[in-house]
């Protein structure tokens, strides 16, 4: 049952990558020649299809549901101290940390780097449109070479769920580095084929990491495991909420203090280089997919945990 969770969620977010990469494409395609009426029209057909597209994916998505199962109970705790214990586990508490730098590092040039490659290398509304789909692909890319790798060497070094998260962070350093070079007036380099390689060390360690989640979501405390779950998708949106707009910020700011545009977008790219070189540091302390050691209670905890009073339930509860 892990392991079909594992797959679906990398299934999941494979799917996902591909339709952005779709639309991305799709989209930049129809923007050239470009005229602001043009993207009015793109905009609103691609939003008019995203609805009709969600409203069939939802449709009766959720069933008439099961029989409640009135024989499983489990003591639930109060929240904060939940989140306490979850957090007390080294393993959870590292991983939490890696998943906030890596997710910052992914997604701070996602504002960026169309308007980067439009001033640095005169690309044209369509055409950095569609540099977004150049990357999404090479994520889909490598998100679909680890699931092959995992699959055929299961057992193996090259499966190794660490390797390639560790791997994929450094490979997505050594990318970054080369839209800095790119930024510092390379105007030559290979633009496209250097976000599309940043996007298949992206979406390698990604995959990885979000087959490692999965495994290490019963590590620890047993009934605690939609709390590491919870906690650890909190950390990836708060990431993926701030990166756009620290990369944004942190570009203006450059571009304030050096004067010009490359410069200040090969500082961001600088950023995120070091970021993943620092996700990959955490990533060789995390145990992904070994069993941790039970962290040390709170004095007074498991005393609290024997002595609770536990009521049968109607349905069951969602495990923390």
């Amino acid at each position: 049952a892990a392991e079909r969770r594992a797959a679906g969620a990398r299934l999941g977010w494979m799917m996902m990558i591909a339709g952005v990469a779709i639309a991305a494409t799709g989209a930049g395609r129809l923007l050239d020649p470009f005229a602001p009426a043009r993207l009015l029209t793109v905009t609103t057909g691609v939003s008019l299809v995203a609805v009709l597209t969600t409203l069939v994916a939802i449709w009766r998505v959720e069933g008439h549901g099961a029989a409640a199962n009135t024989a499983e109970v489990e003591a639930k705790a109060p929240f904060l101290l939940a989140l306490k214990q979850v957090w007390a586990e080294p393993d959870a508490r590292h991983f939490t940390i890696f998943i906030f730098v890596s997710m910052l590092s992914y997604s701070a040039q996602d504002l960026i780097l169309e308007p980067f490659a439009g001033s640095s290398f005169a690309f044209t509304p369509g055409q950095s449109t569609k540099l977004s789909g150049v990357q999404h692909g090479g994520v889909f890319t490598g998100m679909l070479l680890v699931a092959v790798m995992t699959t055929l060497f299961k057992g193996r070094a090259a499966a190794s769920l660490k390797g390639w998260v560790v791997g994929g962070c450094l490979a997505s350093a050594a990318a970054m580095s080369g839209l800095v070079v790119a930024g510092l007036g390379q105007l030559h380099w290979p633009l496209r084929e250097n976000v599309f390689l940043l996007g298949v060390a992206n979406g390698a360690f990604s995959i990885a990491a979000i087959g490692a989640m999965m495994a290490m979501a019963s590590q620890g405390r047993g009934s605690r495991k939609g709390v590491r779950m919870g906690l650890w998708g909190a950390s990836q949106a708060i990431a993926f909420g701030e990166s756009g707009f620290v990369g944004t910020i942190l570009a203006d700011l450059a571009r304030a203090l050096l004067g010009s545009s490359g410069s200040a977008y090969a500082s961001v790219f600088a950023l995120e280089a070091i970021g993943f070189v620092g996700a990959a540091w955490l990533g060789l302390g995390i145990a992904f997919g070994k069993a941790a050691a039970r962290s040390s209670e709170e004095p007074g905890l498991k005393n609290w945990e024997l002595n609770m009073k536990v009521e049968p339930c109607l349905s069951s509860p969602s495990p923390r």
